[in-house]
């Protein structure tokens, strides 16, 4: 069982920057790769960045390739999303996530092992 804790999202005004962190229990953390996703109102879940096992491969969405930057800590079991260059259409919930079958997995699918309950970044025009 991986229990997910997202923080750091707020309220900001366009062109700044937030770093969301979600802090993952259990002692197997660099067994999963990790996601950030968001859910804009009205609107479906859409994947935002993952990052692989150990960190060494990172894929994101084309509307945030450029501005944001997901790393990890293993040791602190960790994953961070570091939120540059912030539009008013970045504004949603934000999700971590945790799944062991992969970043190519986390991409490309919804159904992931593990979730957190998300964090609010308003972004303000």
């Amino acid at each position: 069982q991986v229990q997910l804790v997202e923080s750091g999202g707020g309220l900001v005004q366009a062109g700044g920057s937030l770093r969301l962190s979600c802090a993952a229990s259990g002692r197997t953390f660099n067994s999963y790769a990790m996601g950030w996703f968001r859910q804009a109102q009205g609107k479906e879940r859409e994947f935002v960045a993952a990052i692989s096992w150990r960190g060494g491969s990172t894929y994101y969405a084309d509307s945030v390739k450029g501005r944001f930057t997901i790393s990890r800590d293993n040791a602190q079991n960790t994953v961070f999303l570091q939120m540059n260059s912030l539009k008013p259409e970045d504004t949603a919930v934000y999700y971590c996530a945790a799944d062991p079958r992969g970043p190519g997995f986390v991409q490309y699918n919804t159904d992931m092992a593990y979730w957190g309950k998300g964090t609010l970044v308003t972004v303000s025009s």
